[in-house]
């Protein structure tokens, strides 16, 4: 969890970059925050928002104090807190529409809180009381999970459906059905996002592409345009990117 609050005398606009987990986030601001979800449709207040969502998905504060809470979700764990995998795929959503009363309650809360201490606690709690524990993801899908997210997104899925000794076709299909991505396209999100941390940081794109395990670097271009549509150059001064070494020190990887 990380928050963010800041003053601003002209609306903010920031791009949602593709991450390896899904987000949730608390709107604590005077005005409300709104989110494009890069089809057109815009959501209002607390959202969440799956993996790797479309391009153009970005948030627009207005004028004024902009206050919110960010959760970072591991799929694995989303899966049994935030009701199931048809929102995990992608797709920006309202919490209301997932946690209906309960939303709304845990955001009077969070607007009460004197400390982002306390606005953690709270947001803990509330995660905790949402766990359903009959909706757990398959060991092995959990297992393969972890095994992408430390090798990077370069280990081969082959590999994976041997290691716990399932079949290609079933893996793909637990896989996609929990965690909302299939087995490939979750690996090459995981290796985007540990290139694209690589290019904010300095790397150049000729490093980041040998580093991060792609062919070239046009394979690294074609793959970062696949996910944000822009370029390598223009993803490593997303703002969320500048600030994430500080917003979330115990990130892996």
């Amino acid at each position: 969890m990380a928050g963010f609050s800041d003053r601003a005398d002209t609306p903010v606009e920031v791009e949602v970059v593709p991450h390896p987990a899904l987000m949730v986030l608390f709107d604590l601001g005077d005005q409300p925050l709104v989110v494009d979800d890069g089809s057109g449709q815009q959501r209002r207040g607390s959202v969440t928002a799956g993996l790797a969502p479309p391009h153009g998905a970005r948030g627009r504060g207005q004028a004024g104090s902009s206050v919110c809470l960010q959760v970072r979700l591991s799929p694995v764990v989303a899966y049994a807190v935030l009701s199931g995998a048809p929102e995990l795929s992608g797709a920006v959503t309202t919490l209301d529409d997932l946690w209906g009363r309960d939303a709304a309650r845990v955001q009077e809360q969070l607007r009460a809180a004197r400390s982002w201490d306390d606005r953690f606690a709270i947001v803990e709690v509330a995660l905790v009381r949402r766990h359903d524990a009959s909706r757990a993801v398959d060991a092995e899908v959990a297992f393969c999970w972890r095994r992408m997210v430390a090798s990077r997104g370069q280990v081969r899925v082959e590999r994976l459906a041997a290691e716990v000794g399932w079949s290609r076709k079933r893996l793909w299909a637990r896989f996609r059905s929990q965690i909302g991505l299939t087995p490939k396209r979750a690996a090459q999100l995981i290796r985007f996002d540990s290139a694209a941390h690589r290019l904010a940081a300095g790397h150049s794109a000729a490093a980041t592409a040998a580093d991060s395990g792609y062919a070239d670097q046009s394979h690294l271009h074609r793959e970062v345009m696949t996910f944000t549509g822009a370029t390598p150059a223009t993803v490593a001064s997303a703002p969320f990117l500048a600030v994430d070494d500080v917003a979330w020190p115990a990130r892996a990887g």
